[in-house]
């Protein structure tokens, strides 16, 4: 006797009669939906939801709500938390089909997008325009600006033009029930109540999913001047930004720090060429966005030639071409072979004030170096903005260790008074940890946020709190 095929749960009925088999792939998700780039691996979803429009989207989100169906959002799955990653049973949204560019206007600096959006499609785009998308992170080619937007993306310009949510002026958000938010503005003073796009940038998909999305613009730099500098420490460094920031007028538009031992496996990991023939405890790779090209490299290199005499850095290598920037840049955005070659890893993103950064670099080193000697601690990041990253090579999978080696990290972090999170969100991974950066009333005000706007707690459930 045949056996019957398993019944197809009643959501998947009304989804696929509402919007078409097409819209709705029931029972065969590809692999690439279970797991994004933190390798937390999720259970089978119910159904993948591939929305062209809002109008689909609310239509969706409806049916879901109606069914008390549980939704993960999903854009590029560059994340490094498992905030996009579903469990069993629960049904992915991606915003993948929704990717237009709908409008660049110079006039008003601005660019309005689908939330599946390519981060790099929108900078070329714009770019031909005549305008910069100052946001820009090493994932630019496979994250989504819906992404951006949801985990308030920080990345390489920071120092000079914000994090995602700074450039943001308008959104357009559906929430659980399949209302659709409409705050699409384009002005940058816009005082008529509450502005309530920020409930939802760094959300992580908790309250609403970003459909759509108003970016600020800046002009296009006539130039960039870039180098690589080599210090003697970080209280080094931190002179040299403060010379490089008054010398240069506020014009430095990256400032990334990287100790020796990041850079040089990174240079091994990539096959790269070292940029400068000595060895060195810390690196510095800056840049300056300019008007007048000529002019502001001969600043840049005078900049470089004032710290030298005054002793701050101690060697530089300027570069001299396109080629010789994105050099340089190659090693900083390194990471991904690195997190290749020496996986298991454990990656952290954390934040605490600038003056503060090298000493709490130094404290995180001890507490691994005494307690786990034979692992490799990699220690970059961002320092005009306060962010550190660390990667720890080779962990041992057990939970007991695992947790340790958190606790090494994000306790001192919590003695300075930081953040577990610079820039990649909380997700799955960070949960535990969340008390160590927000206090319990806090949390306890995100729990009734998310209460107010999302009662059945269908929307990405079990991330961040």
């Amino acid at each position: 006797m045949s056996q019957s095929a398993p019944a197809v749960p009643p959501v998947i009925v009304a989804l696929r009669a509402a919007l078409g088999a097409d819209e709705v792939l029931a029972g065969d998700a590809s692999p690439r939906h279970l797991k994004d780039w933190s390798g937390v691996a999720g259970g089978l979803p119910l159904a993948i939801l591939r929305p062209r429009s809002t109008d689909e989207l609310s239509r969706m989100l409806a049916i879901c709500h109606a069914h008390d169906q549980a939704v993960v959002p999903q854009g590029g799955l560059s994340g490094l938390c498992g905030g996009a990653v579903p469990g069993a049973g629960e049904v992915v949204v991606s915003l993948e089909r929704m990717n237009r560019i709908e409008r660049i206007d110079i006039d008003s600096g601005t660019v309005t997008v689908e939330a599946g959006a390519i981060l790099q499609n929108v900078q070329e785009a714009c770019r031909e325009a005549g305008a910069l998308l100052a946001v820009d992170l090493g994932a630019r080619g496979s994250c989504q600006a819906g992404g951006n937007v949801a985990t308030n993306a920080g990345g390489n310009r920071v120092i000079r033009y914000g994090n995602t949510r700074d450039l943001v002026l308008g959104l357009e958000v559906v929430l659980a029930d399949g209302t659709v938010l409409s705050m699409m503005n384009q002005m940058v003073k816009n005082n008529a109540g509450m502005d309530l796009k920020h409930l939802f940038i760094g959300s992580e998909g908790l309250l609403g999913v970003v459909t759509r999305i108003v970016f600020k613009l800046q002009p296009l730099p006539r130039g960039v001047s870039t180098a690589i500098v080599a210090l003697d420490d970080y209280a080094a460094a931190l002179r040299f930004l403060r010379h490089a920031q008054q010398s240069l007028s506020g014009q430095v538009s990256a400032f990334e720090i990287m100790w020796r031992d990041y850079l040089q496996t990174a240079v091994e990991a990539g096959r790269l060429r070292a940029p400068l023939a000595g060895d060195y405890p810390v690196y510095v790779l800056i840049d300056m966005h300019c008007g007048q090209p000529d002019t502001d490299a001969r600043r840049f290199e005078a900049m470089l030639e004032q710290a030298i005499e005054a002793g701050w850095i101690l060697d530089a290598a300027i570069a001299q071409s396109v080629a010789d920037a994105e050099a340089f840049w190659s090693i900083r955005d390194g990471v991904a072979e690195v997190l290749r070659d020496y996986a298991p890893t454990l990656n952290f993103d954390v934040s605490v004030p600038v003056a503060h950064i090298g000493d709490c670099a130094q404290r995180v080193r001890a507490n691994l170096e005494r307690d786990w000697p034979q692992l490799k601690a990699l220690f970059f990041g961002h320092v005009g903005d306060g962010n550190l990253h660390v990667v720890v090579c080779k962990v041992p999978q057990d939970h007991d260790s695992l947790e340790r080696i958190e606790e090494a990290v994000y306790g001192v972090v919590r003695d300075y008074g930081g953040s577990i999170s610079a820039e990649h969100g909380i997700g799955l991974l960070k949960k535990p940890w969340l008390g160590y950066s927000r206090s319990a009333a806090e949390i306890a005000l995100m729990h009734s946020l998310k209460q107010a706007l999302d009662p059945k707690g269908l929307l990405n459930p079990g991330k961040v709190l």
